[in-house]
């Protein structure tokens, strides 16, 4: 499948350097052991469990098979939404206007929306509420067509943003809603082949980036129910039942799942019953993935099973302090300098998400420093690495200067390097 038109190869060829400027392991601080095969009992077809400040996999099963998302999709519309705000692109008081395709969606029956008409405005905020709450298609076309003019030139964006992300290579959108191309009838998108589909791993990768860039996200997901206007009948119930807020609802209460916060629930017939799930417990978040799920409430039955097994079995261990001296390399040489060594420091800690219970000796450690050093240096100075192998994966750690070192004069570097000379000598002689 193509990811969009013809410059789907180029998307492709430029996949990898995506991966290196989003990877969540590169931009991180605090890590989690990859995924366990363990079975869960799930009825879900795929998933998958994220740390949320690491973007490291806890478990997982079938996560890279791709599959149709339903409004899970809209995880990435909301993404570039937040974006267009955070760049003052739009502003939350703007006055949207639903047009006409906007509102086919939004008073379609079958169709997940709140009524509105052709014609109507609302602020962008209010359409955001309804499409985090209540996920709503019309209220998704019309800030992407505020945002850029169309949709299909907003759908753009999403795949351009996919890439960088590091999606997979089959990760592919159509539309702001995750409606399949017969729901959305005359306003199919023309330019844009296929359909919306996206594997487990993709879902949470969207999830973590929306998080770790906008983690205002949370104010809206986590609302149980808002009247879109002040004179509806009815609040927008949130199809997300799992949340904290629910927990004295007597309809969801067997649901709720404490520390849940978001974020995106979906369903359609063909991509069954979906939810991006986070929660956050004693400063650990998690983020959890399930899709194709049987029912809505296996769905979260399913998702309870996977946040069980990883605030459970898992814990935060700290391997090396931030801003301390380290046993495998004491000093580091240079050149110029009033003095020939310095003391290294940890220029940040690493903490790890592993197993409860993980020996010490699991964590293996090598220090090495750079060879190219040359007086003067500042104090915080990158000076070498600190390598942390665990379950054979590497984790590195800036190794800088814990003092500045300034440089020699060069009446003390000419007799040093006489000294040098003449120590170098006696040495080749005495061998």
């Amino acid at each position: 499948m193509r990811l969009f038109g013809k410059a789907g190869k180029l998307v492709m060829g430029i996949a990898l350097l995506a991966q290196i400027a989003f990877s969540p392991i590169q931009a991180n601080k605090a890590y989690a052991a990859e995924g366990d095969a363990v079975n869960l009992g799930l009825s879900a077809k795929s998933s998958i469990l994220m740390e949320a400040s690491t973007g490291q996999v806890l478990y997982e099963n079938n996560a890279d098979q791709p599959m149709p998302p339903a409004s899970m999709a809209k995880l990435m519309t909301e993404y570039l939404i937040l974006e267009s705000i955070s760049t003052k692109k739009i502003s939350w008081t703007d006055k949207v206007p639903i047009g006409e395709y906007a509102a086919y969606l939004s008073n379609n029956k079958q169709l997940s929306g709140i009524p509105k008409a052709n014609g109507d405005e609302y602020t962008a905020q209010d359409l955001f509420y309804a499409v985090t709450i209540y996920s709503d298609n019309g209220a998704a076309v019309a800030l992407a067509e505020h945002i850029v003019g169309s949709e299909e030139k907003f759908v753009q964006m999403m795949n351009e943003t996919a890439v960088k992300m590091g999606l997979s290579k089959d990760a592919h959108f159509i539309n702001t809603s995750g409606l399949d191309r017969v729901d959305l009838k005359q306003y199919a998108p023309a330019s844009i082949e296929g359909e919306t589909i996206f594997t487990a791993r993709d879902a949470a990768l969207i999830a973590y980036n929306l998080l770790k860039d906008h983690p205002e996200i949370l104010q809206y997901s986590s609302i149980p129910s808002k009247k879109f206007r002040p004179t509806d009948a009815n609040p927008m119930i949130n199809y997300d039942w799992m949340l904290t807020g629910n927990k004295d609802n007597v309809n969801f209460k067997k649901y709720v799942y404490e520390g849940v916060d978001g974020l995106k629930t979906g369903h359609t017939d063909k991509a069954g019953y979906c939810f991006t799930g986070t929660a956050e417990r004693n400063g650990t978040r998690l983020i959890s993935v399930v899709m194709n799920a049987k029912t809505r409430e296996s769905s979260f039955l399913d998702t309870k099973k996977i946040f069980d097994y990883g605030f459970t079995n898992f814990e935060k261990k700290e391997i090396v302090k931030a801003g301390v001296e380290v046993d495998e390399l004491k000093k580091v040489s240079f050149k110029k300098g009033v003095n020939t060594e310095l003391t290294p420091v940890t220029a940040e800690g690493l903490t790890l998400l592993v197993k409860k219970g993980t020996p010490d000796t699991e964590f293996v450690k090598k220090a090495e420093a750079k060879t190219d050093l040359v007086a003067p240096i500042t104090k915080g100075q990158e000076v070498g690495t600190l390598t942390v192998t665990y379950k054979d994966k590497p984790f590195n750690v800036k190794l800088v200067a814990a003092n500045e070192e300034e440089q020699g004069s060069w009446f003390r570097l000419f007799f040093r390097a006489i000294g040098n000379f003449f120590g170098d000598m006696f040495s080749k002689v005495k061998k």
